[in-house]
Formats: C-alpha cells, structure tokens, sequence
C-alpha cells in the first residue's frame, strides 16, 4: 500500500484508522461531524480524468484517502462507508444526486445527507460548503434522486423506487469496497 499511495496516503490511512478508533463511543452527531471534518480536510478535490485517467470513476474510501484526491462522489463515499463502520444505520444515510446552482450554471454533483430521525429534514454533507447544514439552508441544490445500500429513491423521499441494481458505479464500488475490507 505505502507503494500505491506513497508518505502522504499512507499517513491520511493511518489517520483515517485513528479517527475511526476515537469515534467509536461518540455519539451519533458527533460522528458525523468528525467524518465530516477529517474527509474534507484530508481529500483535495481533483476531476476523474485527472486523477483516475477515467471519465466517470467512483472511488473506494480507501482509494480516496489514500490518494489524498477525489471527486464529489468520492468525497460522498468516503463519507459514507465511514459513517457506516462507526455504525451509523444505513437507513439514515443517502448518497444524493443534485443540480448544484454554482454563479452561472447548474452542475451535477453529489453530497451526503444524514436523516438523526426518520422524516427529519437531512443535514447536508458537502465538499463545497464544508460546514454541515440543514438540507433547508441549502437553496443551492436540488435532489434529483438519492440512495443507498438499501435502495433507490426519488428526490429525498422515503419510499424506494428500487433496488440499486441499476446504478453500474454503484455496484461496482460496492465490490470493489468489499473486496478492500471498506465495508
């Protein structure tokens, strides 16, 4: 791995592992939070071509923090797989698809979103604005769809359009993820 990733990855896992220790008794929030923070701190944003010669590649956690690099989707990943092993329930987390309003243009992006209670308004985890925010003070993006392990959703809304047997990226990040130990 040290070879893969080099110093800098190797340090950014070794973190990653610290972190992921210290959370284990926090509470739920405070979770989130930390993940939150140590994602947006240790991962630069950089395009998929760029960093993985690829025009559409969801990395693994371990592929992002390694490399210190990542695309929305990959901040959201990371996000995610980590909330999970610190045993945030799958069902209150959503990887969420959005029309981002950047100055001038609307731009596809991808953010977190963590539900504290069933039907509560999501607190929005981002790699733009850095900072946790109800998804209500967010005006900026709208939901296109969400999901997660359990299913496909419209927009943010609870009720399944599916499994996520129809999102490729997905599935193939999830075993990849697998075969990693992410998960």
């Amino acid at each position: 791995m040290s070879e893969k990733y080099g110093e800098v990855g190797m340090k950014n896992l070794s973190d990653w592992k610290v972190l992921m220790k210290n959370i284990e008794a926090a509470d739920e929030g405070d979770k989130v939070k930390r993940v939150n923070d140590f994602i947006n701190r240790k991962v630069t944003w950089g395009d998929d071509i760029t960093i993985w010669k690829d025009k559409d590649y969801w990395a693994t956690p371990i592929e992002t923090i390694g490399r210190s690099l990542g695309d929305c989707e990959d901040f959201s990943i990371a996000k995610y797989y980590s909330l999970l092993a610190s045993n945030v329930p799958m069902k209150k987390l959503r990887l969420v698809y959005v029309k981002a309003q950047m100055s001038d243009r609307q731009q596809a992006h991808m953010v977190l979103a963590y539900y504290p209670e069933p039907n509560a308004e999501p607190l929005i985890l981002d790699n733009i604005i850095t900072s946790m925010r109800p998804a209500g003070r967010r005006p900026d993006l709208t939901p296109v769809f969400s999901f997660n392990g359990e299913g496909v959703f419209k927009g943010t809304a609870n009720e399944s359009q599916g499994g996520t047997e129809r999102l490729s990226k997905w599935q193939d990040l999830m075993k990849r993820a697998q075969i990693e130990g992410s998960n």
